[in-house]
């Protein structure tokens, strides 16, 4: 699943222009008046003569994850896109249904699915675990003709996660990377310098402990947060390579390198790098945890990265210009590229196959509206979310200075590799995560986890054959 990051990124700046029209008619039309008073030619014309007839008012289920203060711009947006899709098919009400993203992804849209009653709009992930394996139970929306009829298909740098036999069943909103924030008032404060290697890295954690600060901010109760970490030292470790190979059974969880970096997060578990209580908090106070200077580094998504700016909200904002970013360093003997960064579109929207006219008339507004140039490069310079699809060069700048330092890291890469999740199926992901938490709360250690999550792994794999 290697990719070159430069031209992933080479993709994402070509210009083009975007969108044929694609808008609603009423559904009825006015009717004439029978007869007009004599003897004058002047008359006013009647009601049914100047007025239109109003259109019938029908809903449509829209389901977002843009939950809280850190989803703000995110949400902006949303709210922009659904105005103008209303205002573009007469009678069409977009009703909000917002729900946390794990919640959304692990509990509500699977029963949903399994019921036959998901919403018509509604955040979804790419990948055999997701929106592949609604594609093929019939349960999604086939989007190539309408990407056809608006003319964008091929504006999409890859929405690869999201098809089926060539036909397309989601799109990616944005695409990130991930990597470490750090703090760079606390680093200055105490000589540490951005680390470039694993055994720098230890030694800044081994600083901020000593001086009472946790080195990661965590926080495990979802067991996505800190597999985000793992993700990225299994590839250190193993060779970024490694997830596609654990995705078509070439290669297996407890072979030595990724043990070994189930390993290292178990040692830095043991150590205290990471915020103590972590399995009884949540993504939100992992944040937390870094904006109030309890912990001086985060490792986390690019899209936190508009947690810390000036016009962002009140507890964010203290962190303004004290904000570094970098790649995860590398890995001494570890195999493989070690510049590559984890580069991600998996997360999108997917659209109920069960829908009526009118609501596939606003869901063709909605995509024609939501996908772009104008909400990608917001996306962009609000959020900190790279565009999934191709815009113009010279808007993917920022002054911003963490987005800036992201753009540096990105493009000092030259590989980059996926997220395990958007390659397995849905009981492995869901053995990964229970396993971490067990390493976490000290009940399994590396090799255990791993022969664990690798037995359930070939199960699976025999399963689809």
């Amino acid at each position: 699943m290697k990719r070159k990051l430069i031209l992933v990124i080479s993709a994402m700046l070509l210009f083009s222009t975007i969108l044929a029209a694609c808008g609603g008619t009423d559904k009825s039309a006015s009717s004439p008046s029978s007869s007009a008073p004599a003897p004058s030619f002047s008359a006013s014309p009647s009601p049914s003569e100047s007025e239109p007839a109003k259109a019938e008012k029908f809903d449509i289920s829209l389901r977002h994850i843009q939950v809280g203060q850190a989803q703000q711009f995110r949400k902006a947006i949303l709210d922009e896109v659904v105005k103008r899709a209303e205002a573009e098919v007469p009678g069409a009400n977009f009703e909000y249904d917002a729900v946390e993203d794990s919640v959304n992804r692990w509990t509500k849209l699977p029963a949903e699915m399994a019921a036959g009653n998901p919403p018509k709009i509604f955040d979804l992930f790419g990948g055999p675990g997701d929106g592949q394996k609604y594609a093929k139970a019939g349960k999604l929306l086939d989007l190539t003709p309408i990407l056809d009829e608006l003319g964008i298909k091929d504006k999409f740098t890859d929405f690869s996660t999201f098809v089926i036999d060539g036909k397309v069943y989601g799109l990616p909103i944005g695409a990130s990377s991930e990597g470490l924030f750090y703090n760079t008032e606390i680093f200055t404060q105490y000589g540490i310098n951005p680390p470039k290697t694993l055994e720098e890295l230890e030694a800044a954690a081994e600083t901020l402990k000593k001086n009472g600060i946790t080195p990661f901010a965590m926080g495990s109760s979802a067991a996505w947060v800190p597999l985000m970490m793992v993700n990225t030292m299994m590839a250190r470790y193993a060779g970024p390579d490694i997830q596609a190979g654990l995705g078509n059974g070439t290669r297996k969880w407890n072979e030595p390198e990724v043990v070994a970096a189930f390993a290292k997060y178990e040692e830095w578990v043991k150590k205290g790098y990471f915020t103590k209580g972590e399995l009884g908090i949540d993504y939100a106070g992992q944040t937390d945890q870094f904006i109030t200077g309890k912990a001086g580094m985060l490792f986390d998504g690019t899209w936190r990265a508009s947690s810390f700016k000036a016009d962002g909200d009140a507890i964010g904002k203290a962190l303004a210009g004290k904000v570094g970013y970098i790649a995860f360093p590398s890995v001494t003997g570890g195999k493989g590229d070690q510049t590559a960064v984890n580069y991600n579109q998996n997360n999108g929207y997917g659209f109920s196959a069960d829908v009526n006219g009118n609501e596939l008339k606003a869901i063709k507004a909605f995509i024609k509206n939501m996908y772009t140039d104008e909400f990608q490069i917001r996306g962009f310079k609000e959020d900190g979310v790279l565009p999934s699809m191709k815009v113009p060069a010279d808007q993917l700048t920022s002054d911003d200075p963490v987005i800036s330092k992201i753009l540096e890291a990105n493009k000092a890469a030259t590989t980059v590799f996926p997220h395990f999740d958007s390659l397995v199926v849905s009981k492995v992901n869901g053995e990964v995560e229970k396993q971490i938490q067990l390493l976490i709360a000290s009940k399994a250690t590396a090799q255990q986890v791993t022969d664990a999550i690798q037995k359930v792994s070939e199960a699976e794999l025999a399963a689809a054959k």
